[in-house]
């Protein structure tokens, strides 16, 4: 039985512990059920191909498209794909599940670690898929490990962000039937970017939008660290794509973290 109750190894050692014990079960749900995680891999693939192949070469791009377009597509990756989490989280509210986690002796957050670092798995997963699909289609990268490891880096963080955003507005959907409703949002911020033109293509005042879209500041930046076209924007949006990828996903860390966890302690009073 838990005895310690003040700040200090013992205790996160027990967070730790309960953290990975819920993430071990998110995981037995895809053991379980795994059309759902195959879909998620799967559908950007399709994304990916129909629009290499089908649809033709971006807008106002200099070069290779396929170059271009796979380091979008691995952004866009990283935002599609919350409606599993959101599925998920209202599933657990709406059968009282969460409930009857708050209730056992355990530490309050570790539902909501569990279910994210369940999720970066997936989303690791998915990057890795991605890679080798673009890999097949000719895309590579030039500018070495280092410059490759921070791009990763930027699309994982970047879908740490939505993560949190999913998981709020979950919470905030409270029913599995309201996911859809919800999760339809996600589309504009992902179609509104960058990933498949160039914003010099676009109307000014769209191509302004489409430049401070977050997810274009993190297909730009990676696009720069792959060493593949990405454009001639010359606004200051575009010329420091690497800050934004950096400040958008941090600031909406910074905004919707708390709210989720907020949220979730608010649940059972």
């Amino acid at each position: 039985m838990r005895t310690a109750t003040a700040a200090g190894p013992g205790r996160i050692g027990w967070a730790l512990a309960d953290s990975w014990t819920m993430t071990r079960r998110e995981l037995a749900h895809w053991a379980r059920q795994p059309v759902q995680p195959a879909v998620a891999l799967v559908f950007p693939v399709m994304l990916l191909l129909m629009f290499n192949y089908l649809v033709g070469g971006g807008r106002g791009v200099d070069g290779d498209n396929t170059a271009f377009l796979v380091p979008g597509m691995l952004a866009l990756t990283m935002t599609f794909g919350l409606e599993g989490t959101m599925l998920a989280v209202t599933q657990d509210l709406a059968k009282g599940v969460i409930d009857r986690f708050r209730s056992m002796p355990m530490a309050s957050g570790a539902v909501l670690v569990g279910r994210s670092a369940a999720d970066m798995l997936q989303s690791v997963a998915a990057l890795a898929v991605m890679t080798g699909v673009g890999h097949a289609l000719g895309w590579r990268w030039h500018h070495g490990p280092e410059a490759a490891v921070a791009a990763f880096g930027l699309l994982l963080l970047l879908r740490f962000a939505m993560l949190w955003i999913g998981i709020h507005l979950a919470m905030v959907a409270g029913r599995p039937e309201m996911v859809q409703a919800v999760q339809i949002l996600v589309w504009p911020v992902g179609f509104l970017s960058n990933v498949f033109a160039s914003p010099e293509s676009m109307p000014g005042r769209l191509g302004a939008v489409v430049e401070w879209n977050p997810m274009s500041a993190t297909a730009t930046a990676v696009r720069d660290l792959f060493g593949n076209p990405g454009g001639t924007g010359e606004s200051w949006a575009a010329e420091h794509a690497g800050l934004l990828a950096v400040l958008w996903p941090l600031a909406l860390i910074a905004v919707f973290f708390p709210l989720a966890v907020g949220r979730f302690a608010r649940l059972s009073r």
